[in-house]
């Protein structure tokens, strides 16, 4: 059972975080400019994760739309510093297992009692960590390493933006930011740029793989300003994926047809939500696996560190287990119809 169902409704989406609030800029689902078959630029491994993570919708692309509303970075809130903001609908799937994690490190794994407030350096060291601990437990075997995928060299999207930039400042005799830092440290983009398209975001991607979990602290810490950058949510959901092995995924999956992201409306499976929560892309919520008329249909297999409650239940339509309604920490995920938010206690 996916945790949204397939509503095609202008939906406002809720911030996910310690305190729900609707965002102003939502918008509707209307936009559908299809992009054109990828080129052949991109190797037979990222089609496989493409055709995994976004299916194979009718028209040979994926909706102009669904890709703008996934193109964000991981931003922490103005008003509450250890939430993380959603700008538009689709990647609380992804987003809310992270702060679901993020909380979890701040609230237990941290000497300030104060947890309402962060410093941007521990904001930085709380998200990477967090972010590390997911890829770590996506791995299926250590000796297969770690997968991080990021912007090749000299083509991250802002780097035209960045030259332009410079170049203006130069011929019009004005003096340079006394800050090292470029624009895209000092303020990071929360979504893609108008020109990033589907196609142009896969030719200009690059996996690193590293073989031990302290080199992956390290580059996950190296890569901050990519995370928080234009589609750092992206970024990291295909690290996972590689880390995890994709056909580690598929003999996971109930469906394997089934894409992680539904190619028309846009939302995150169940699957997801639970590779990302317990590191196994099951599709059910229940306590170990079931037979039905001969299939076997997996479930969860041990106690999960942050746990998951969906209104879906009390509709009769799954089972929650124990194994995700009492987890080690008291954070749960919560689905609703249309979103997916954080729900905790101290």
């Amino acid at each position: 059972i996916d945790v949204i169902p397939t509503l095609d409704l202008p939906v406002p989406e809720l911030r996910v975080g310690p305190q729900r609030e609707l965002v102003a800029n939502a918008t509707g689902w209307t936009e559908e400019a299809v992009t054109k078959d990828l080129k052949p630029i991109m190797s037979e491994l990222n089609k496989e994760v493409v055709d995994l993570i976004w299916g194979k919708p009718l028209g040979g692309g994926v909706s102009t739309s669904i890709f703008r509303r996934w193109s964000q970075g991981y931003v922490f809130s103005e008003h509450e510093q250890t939430a993380l903001k959603q700008f538009e609908g689709g990647p609380c799937a992804v987003i809310a297992p992270v702060q679901a994690f993020l909380l979890k490190n701040i609230l237990f794994n941290r000497e300030s009692s104060n947890w309402r407030q962060m410093s941007e350096e521990e904001q930085k060291m709380a998200l990477c960590s967090t972010l590390t601990e997911i890829l770590e437990s996506a791995c299926a075997s250590p000796s297969t390493g770690f997968c991080l995928v990021t912007w090749a060299k000299g083509q991250s999207p802002h780097t035209s933006m960045l030259s332009k930039t410079q170049t203006q400042s130069q011929t019009q005799g004005m003096p340079k930011p006394e800050s090292s830092q470029s624009p895209q440290e000092q303020q990071p983009t929360a979504l893609a740029a108008e020109d990033l398209g589907f196609e142009q975001f896969h030719s200009v991607l690059h996996k690193r793989t590293v073989l031990s979990v302290s080199d992956l602290r390290e580059e996950v810490l190296s890569l901050y300003h990519s995370w928080r950058g234009c589609c750092g949510v992206l970024l990291f959901l295909y690290s996972v994926i590689l880390t995890k092995g994709i056909e580690n995924i598929r003999n996971e999956i109930q469906d394997p047809t089934e894409p992680l992201i539904d190619p028309i409306h846009g939302h995150g499976s169940q699957s997801l939500v639970n590779l990302l929560v317990t590191g196994h892309a099951v599709s059910n919520v229940w306590d170990g696996d079931r037979e039905c008329s001969g299939m076997k249909l997996h479930g969860i297999h041990k106690q999960a560190s942050v746990g998951f409650l969906t209104l879906m239940e009390s509709l009769r339509y799954c089972k929650v287990g124990t194994f995700l309604k009492s987890p080690k920490f008291p954070i749960w995920i919560l689905g609703s119809e249309t979103h997916l938010s954080v729900f905790f206690t101290k």
